[in-house]
């Protein structure tokens, strides 16, 4: 009960048109799906699998928020809207993130054992945002809405694009300009021009060779 407590106060401080603690607890998905995903994820640790299953596709139909019994869920979890959330069996979820509809937390497919990523504290998620693979989100982290996060990002940043980049940390503007040499960045298809003129080269001085051979023969 004093979980419950501390998340229908957290999504009181979080979200300004909830009205009371008890709209939240009978009307909020988010709240709902917690609460399924605590039992499920007990089910899961005693290896009940079938049933930890049972429950997190129930409340899967019920909220339209997926949470595999497995994920590791951190206290003061606030889920704004919920719909379309998938959070995967290796994910861990840290205290006080708040997670908006349409996030996936998931795998790319090419990892083993841990697959999913892991959300440090106070981490918001926004809209749409797609975090793939088994690296960490740091503490006080965001993650703007529709953001694919391929890689670790650092505590105090902020991540922005497809694929994402920082573009701060603790507040600070990221300048990406002064880190890449736009004069001297190599052309790819220069590059490959030079290769077939190395192989032209090449091939004109071995047919001449070989004229010159057939010619003294």
């Amino acid at each position: 009960m004093t979980r419950l407590g501390e998340t229908l106060r957290a999504y009181q401080a979080r979200d300004p048109a909830a009205r009371s603690r008890l709209e939240i607890f009978l009307l909020y998905p988010g709240v709902h799906a917690i609460i399924y995903h605590r039992l499920a994820h007990f089910l899961y640790s005693h290896r009940l699998k079938f049933l930890a299953r049972a429950v997190s596709q129930w409340s899967r139909c019920w909220t339209g928020i997926e949470i595999h019994p497995g994920a590791k869920i951190g206290r003061r979890l606030v889920i704004d809207h919920g719909m379309g959330i998938v959070i995967g069996e290796t994910a861990e979820v840290g205290d006080d993130c708040l997670i908006y509809h349409g996030v996936t937390l998931g795998g790319t497919g090419k990892d083993q054992g841990k697959r999913h990523p892991t959300l440090g504290n106070n981490v918001m998620v926004s809209t749409g945002a797609k975090v793939l693979g088994p690296f960490k989100v740091g503490d006080n982290s965001r993650i703007a809405a529709n953001a694919v996060v391929l890689s670790e990002i650092p505590p105090d940043s902020t991540a922005v694009g497809v694929p994402a980049r920082v573009v701060r940390i603790a507040g600070e503007r990221v300048d990406y300009a002064s880190q890449v040499d736009q004069i001297h960045v190599t052309d790819p298809l220069q590059k490959e021009l030079q290769a077939l003129h190395s192989r032209l080269d090449l091939m004109e001085k071995l047919l001449d060779q070989k004229y010159l051979g057939e010619k003294q023969i």
